[in-house]
């Protein structure tokens, strides 16, 4: 994505007026364009198929229908890499766990500032991950009670942790490495028991605390 191509952004939120507000809000944001809203993670996962965003703003708690973190999970799973910005007022551990591993790039609190928010997407569109700082703490600090030792990496793990890290999907490491998708997917498996994680944000983060990448 270069510089003056804008983000293209779906929000999902049940209550309309907290769209309409977010809608105002990233309407005074140069490089951002929201280009169309969900009110329930149906709505959300066929309005991702269909528009192809860059990043979907999820609120978890939808009402009736699937939630925020199945609609995730959906979303992310399409060969489209759309990315997933989690955008909620819930913070608990469970919470930022199941959507961390339904595939989110981020976890946001509505209570960030506008400029905070308009950062998270921006890192979101480009596969980096966004934290509320509560959010991050809590995450480092499960990661540092539960990781192995992380000495083992290969060279090539450690090449294709490299990319993860610069926000590339499993199909552009794959070119970028000169393998394939699967063989990618097999290493990220590795990667992942290795460094104690099960998402790809979790192995990003510890990467980044332990000076893994090159």
């Amino acid at each position: 994505m270069s510089a003056a191509t804008p983000v293209r952004l779906l929000l999902c939120d049940d209550h309309a007026v907290v769209r309409a507000g977010l809608r105002a809000l990233f309407a005074s944001e140069p490089g951002i364009e929201v280009v169309g809203e969900a009110g329930t993670g149906e709505e959300a996962v066929a309005m991702a198929a269909k528009l192809r965003p860059d990043v979907v703003l999820m609120d978890l708690q939808l009402g009736p229908g699937i939630g925020g973190v199945e609609a995730t999970r959906r979303i992310t799973a399409a060969p489209d890499e759309v990315r997933v910005l989690v955008l909620t007022t819930y913070d608990t551990d469970a919470d930022v766990t199941r959507a961390l591993e339904a595939g989110a790039t981020g976890y946001l609190l509505k209570a960030e500032r506008p400029e905070e928010l308009f950062a998270a997407v921006r890192a979101a569109a480009q596969g980096r991950t966004a934290l509320s700082p509560p959010v991050a703490g809590r995450v480092m600090a499960r990661l540092r009670g539960t990781r192995p030792a992380t000495g083992t990496l290969t060279d090539r793990e450690r090449d294709i942790l490299d990319q993860l890290a610069r926000g590339l999907g499993n199909r552009d490491i794959a070119r970028a490495l000169f393998i394939s998708e699967a063989t990618v997917k097999t290493h990220l498996g590795r990667i992942y028991a290795k460094l104690g994680v099960d998402t790809r944000a979790g192995a990003v983060a510890v990467a980044k605390e332990q000076r893994l990448l090159g």
